[in-house]
């Protein structure tokens, strides 16, 4: 069960939720219904050409831009 991240278009707050199946959260705050599920960035650790490893996170490659109204990945 995934961890989505969300913005209440009402209050404007940003909030994390463990969500089952298609459920949708209302907001922490005010409990509104108007949520919309944000973009969110991931990492992931590798092994480098030298044994070491290496964090990279998705906001570090380069975006080919989209149409979200926020992007905690890349803040476009």
């Amino acid at each position: 069960m995934p961890i989505y991240e969300y913005h209440c278009n009402d209050c404007g707050e940003d909030f994390e939720r463990l969500v089952f199946g298609s459920e949708k959260p209302d907001c922490l705050l005010c409990d509104s219904s108007k949520v919309n599920k944000m973009m969110s960035s991931c990492g992931f650790v590798s092994k480098g050409g030298n044994g070491g490893t290496t964090r990279t996170a998705a906001s570090d490659s380069s975006c080919g831009g989209c149409a979200a109204s926020s992007c905690t990945g890349c803040g476009n």
